[in-house]
């Protein structure tokens, strides 16, 4: 039997965020302190990542220690430090003799545009995020790594809605498939049951969304400003045990819950990226597994979007759908 579930439930995982809503950044942080096999997928045209080479099954790396999903752009990359520092400090990494290395992969969303640009994801919210999922700190919406994400950039940002942070999660016995995703696509939101767009390009005047994959398509309409937010990032984890090579097939078919999710995808403009990350206690089937994540990523979209809140002006779905008729 299927049965959705908090993501927080998977055994041997831990989630936390951290953020500032005045600068309007955050990050989250995927801890699994006994290690885990990771790997990733990296789409989109503009990535900002750390440590992605050593998920890659031909190195010798074979087990993580937390994923990072931070806003800040490349600055945001800073925030890395304040995890390895925390979990040093707990005598969790790799061990080099003289002290533990924490191995942390980590990617990063464009959000200068929205907020204090000079504010980003640092040392101090890195160690935050840690200390918040210790304490079990975790939440969705306009909070860590979707603080600052915003959808539908074709117009420009007074006519872009919020996105932000969802997560999603499965359980079919006693396998756990679940994902958090950072929302922040150059593209629409949509229900992919109906096509129905839930967030993007909207025009208050008119009371409508603008398609953006149909305006591209009619007009080839540029980006004045390619940089002016964009790339989704996200982490599929699951007790499932995998192989390096196995937890990186997962990634790549989990874009397909981006593609699903989220149209268009992987452009040029957006980095688009999945971690997957597996704590190896349950035997699962891989396919199984990366069926799941799809549903997983899709509806964590999808959730990103329903719970973010207005922020800095830039209007979110709860307001968008009270004013359409």
């Amino acid at each position: 039997m299927v049965e959705y579930v908090n993501l927080t439930k998977i055994p041997g995982i831990k989630l936390g965020n951290a953020e500032d809503l005045i600068g309007g950044t955050g990050c989250t942080v995927v801890l699994c302190e006994k290690g885990g096999i990771a790997g990733v997928d990296v789409r989109g045209g503009a990535p900002g990542t750390r440590e992605t080479d050593l998920l890659n099954p031909i190195n010798m790396m074979d087990k993580v220690h937390c994923i990072m999903l931070a806003g800040g752009s490349a600055f945001g990359l800073d925030a890395v430090a304040g995890v390895m520092e925390y979990l040093e400090s707990k005598g969790i990494g790799f061990d080099v003799g003289i002290t533990k290395v924490p191995i942390v992969p980590a990617a990063v969303l464009f959000d200068l545009s929205v907020g204090d640009y000079r504010c980003r994801p640092d040392k101090a919210m890195g160690y935050r995020a840690c200390i918040n999922a210790e304490n079990g700190g975790f939440s969705e919406g306009s909070v860590g790594a979707g603080t600052g994400a915003t959808v539908g950039k074709i117009l420009g940002m007074d006519k872009a809605m919020k996105g932000g942070l969802g997560s999603f999660c499965i359980k079919t016995g006693e396998l756990y498939v679940g994902a958090v995703v950072a929302v922040n696509c150059f593209g629409d939101v949509v229900n992919p049951e109906s096509g129905e767009i839930l967030a993007g390009a909207y025009i208050p005047e008119e009371n409508r969304f603008v398609n953006t994959e149909l305006l591209i398509m009619e007009s080839a309409k540029k980006d004045d400003n390619p940089f002016s937010g964009n790339t989704t990032i996200g982490c599929v984890i699951t007790n499932a045990r995998l192989s390096k090579a196995e937890v990186n097939k997962v990634a790549s078919m989990a874009h397909n819950g981006y593609a699903r999710s989220i149209r268009p995808v992987h452009t040029m403009y957006d980095g688009d990226t999945i971690f997957a990350l597996s704590t190896g206690q349950i035997e699962a089937d891989v396919n199984q597994v990366g069926v799941m994540a799809v549903k997983a990523v899709e509806q964590a979209v999808i959730n990103a979007v329903k719970k973010a809140t207005p922020l800095f002006g830039i209007r979110a779905y709860s307001e968008v759908f009270r004013e359409i008729p």
